[in-house]
């Protein structure tokens, strides 16, 4: 067996609270928005929980070209050979979506997540209650948990744009929800990486919330 690193593998998460979280309680099925190359969807499978990807970008379901730091071009292997590598093909369900798009027909899941999705510029047309609201619709009505990382403001044109929230903005999202966890970076450079050849600052925030 041949395992294979998504290229976001050295990025920096919050992913391993959340995973804490829902392995706490028993979940048995998690919906990831913006699954990518298999970062977050792999090491869900990988403990038999049964997972639905939902992801827009074809050459990260099926691969194709890309660019990595050094300016070098290469091939990612994309989602669907990850989990072929690794058996784990029945253990998730790929849907090639847009989370905002009127054909989105998924059932909810026991826990959803997402990572640094919602502030990319192609969601940018659409307010950021539409994205978190298609997301919590995701999530099973009792106790489902809504987990998500996102981008907090490092420049000042971040400061005029909703999709990159200040500390505590995040839980006007949530009235009858129980917030389970918060936490914040302070600024941090994070080396180069897929879409981002150079070394860079990022902020990044973390809610973790429960459906009651």
């Amino acid at each position: 067996m041949t395992t294979t690193r998504s290229l976001w593998q050295d990025t920096r998460t919050f992913f391993p609270l959340f995973l804490s979280l829902i392995e706490e309680r028993a979940v048995s099925s998690v919906c990831v928005v913006g699954a990518s190359d298999g970062k977050f969807v792999l090491p869900l499978a990988r403990r038999g929980i049964r997972v639905v990807a939902i992801e827009r970008d074809g050459a990260a379901i099926n691969g194709g070209p890309v660019v990595l730091p050094g300016h070098v071009e290469s091939t990612m292997p994309g989602l669907r050979k990850r989990l072929a590598e690794e058996g784990l093909s029945d253990s998730v369900e790929i849907v090639e979506a847009d989370i905002l798009g009127s054909s989105l027909k998924v059932e909810p899941s026991d826990a959803v997540w997402t990572s640094c999705s919602w502030h990319y510029s192609i969601n940018h047309n659409r307010p950021l209650i539409d994205f978190v609201s298609a997301m919590k619709d995701l999530c099973r009505s009792d106790g489902g948990v809504f987990g998500a990382e996102y981008m907090m403001p490092v420049e000042p044109r971040h400061l005029t744009m909703e999709h990159y929230p200040e500390e505590g903005e995040m839980r006007r999202f949530f009235p009858g929800w129980s917030i389970e966890w918060e936490a914040y970076t302070p600024p941090f450079l994070e080396a180069p990486h897929v879409e981002q050849l150079r070394d860079h600052v990022h902020r990044m925030g973390l809610i973790i919330a429960t459906h009651q």
